[in-house]
């Protein structure tokens, strides 16, 4: 069996230095060192090209110049995305094609002649079949996209294409999971995982957030590197599987995205966690996004500069309640498009009136759905599924491997606690705490 990894790394334009150099330390900084002593490895990787210029600006060229040495060695591919990280779904052709090309020139700005991509990854792998024609139209030779969107079972054994001879490849939901809910949270659990199919000819595709690997969950950074550096285990990247797998089948994707849940499937919503249209806190939000983007056409580069950024997917992420919710995060959002018509030249003093009043009921209505518990009965409505997703079921590891890894967040622990870094040091100790729980072991005080 190969194994084809695919992370993506990405921050929004509002996010701080301090979280950034957070997640920088421990995530980003651990999971490309982890690479470069495991030479064998490969990987899939997507960094927004919004983060790639918030490292180098804030000095983190390191990081920078580790991935470019990962691509050097052929260890790491990058694939091109939409630079602020927009639901590409629910923008204008215009404004896709833009933030693009915008993430190509900044990303071969800073990693230079390896960054080459031949596949591409829509944020929140939204996707429908616009987007398909215009990344064929662009040149691109693959998509990534999640399970759901397949509309037949998967064969690892397949390379998917559509009629026009787009190539699309699809992670698995279950065992991408897996490893991010530290189910299978060393290479011999993985192995262990797949039985006899790790003896097949076929691939196994997994993707996930980057930073699930040290920042949203202490010590899976290190896990990763077990992963990676077993011998049993042949990693590829996801443009190897082509010609290792040159058998098609023709196939036209559904709309979806990786956090799409089979209910909203159905209801043929797969966009739900940004554009509900049962939530009014997202419709005003889309109703400034529109109106935005209708008065940007008639402005200039310098105006629409400020709209770039502001279209960043995070603001209806944040507003879905279900149960992920952050007024903040909202307020950012729409603070950030109402600034952008503030300073547009060609906008009557009536337009921008609505642009405020749009601002001033988004976050209106966010502070009344905290006051009278409407954030949290969405969030008791949260599906079975996400909580699966997220690792709420009991780990699958065995006893030998779930001691392993308790062992190594242990050890992890006490470094942290001998470097006086004693919030990281609680982080583990929670996560600990909270695998034990899981596994219906009695944590003591």
């Amino acid at each position: 069996m190969y194994w084809a990894n695919f992370l993506h790394i990405y921050q929004p334009p509002t996010q701080t230095r301090e979280i950034l150099l957070k997640v920088t330390n421990e995530s980003y900084r651990k999971v490309f060192t982890g690479l470069l002593e495991n030479p064998q490895a490969k990987l899939t990787l997507n960094i927004n090209a919004v983060l790639t210029e918030m490292l180098a600006e804030n000095g983190y060229l390191d990081v920078i110049e580790n991935i470019r040495t990962l691509l050097q060695r052929g260890q790491l591919e990058l694939t091109e995305s939409a630079k602020y990280h927009p639901l590409l779904p629910k923008l204008p052709e215009s404004q896709i094609i833009r933030q693009i090309k915008l993430n190509h020139e900044t990303n071969k700005k800073y990693f230079g002649d390896v960054y080459n991509p031949k596949g591409f990854f829509p944020p929140e792998m939204g996707y429908d079949s616009r987007i398909g024609k215009i990344i064929q139209g662009l040149g691109y030779e693959w998509i990534i996209l999640d399970e759901l969107a397949c509309p037949i079972s998967l064969d690892p054994q397949k390379t998917y294409v559509n009629a026009y001879g787009m190539k699309y490849f699809f992670r698995e939901r279950e065992s991408s999971f897996k490893i991010l809910s530290a189910q299978l949270g060393t290479g011999q659990s993985l192995i262990k995982e797949f039985g006899d199919r790790v003896k097949k000819n076929e691939y196994l595709l997994t993707a996930m957030d980057g930073e699930t690997f040290g920042h949203h969950r202490p010590g899976l950074e290190k896990l990763l590197t077990e992963i990676y550096g077993s011998t049993q285990i042949t990693t590829v990247l996801i443009s190897d599987l082509p010609k290792l797998f040159p058998g098609t089948l023709t196939i036209e994707p559904l709309p979806s995205t990786w956090a799409l849940i089979s209910k909203d499937a159905f209801k043929k919503n797969p966009f739900s966690r940004w554009d509900d249209p049962e939530n009014p806190i997202h419709q005003k939000q889309w109703e400034l996004t529109n109106l935005v983007l209708k008065l940007v056409d008639k402005e200039g580069p310098e105006e629409q500069k400020l709209v770039d950024p502001a279209l960043y997917s995070d603001q209806y992420w944040w507003a879905s309640a279900k149960p992920w919710w952050s007024l903040e995060e909202i307020e950012k959002g729409a603070f950030g498009l109402l600034t952008a018509v503030r300073k547009f030249k060609n906008v009557s003093k009536e337009t921008t009136e609505i642009a405020e009043n749009l601002y001033i009921d988004i976050i209106t209505t966010g502070f009344e759905w905290q006051r009278n518990g409407t954030v949290a009965a969405l969030s008791k409505e949260e599906d079975e599924e996400i909580k699966a997703r997220m690792g709420g079921n009991k780990s699958n590891l065995s006893e030998e491997d779930f001691d392993q890894m308790i062992n190594t967040l242990e050890k992890q622990m006490l470094t942290a606690a001998d470097n006086r870094e004693y919030t990281r040091a609680e982080s583990f100790k929670k996560r600990i705490e909270e695998l034990k729980d899981k596994n219906g072991i009695k944590v003591n005080d």
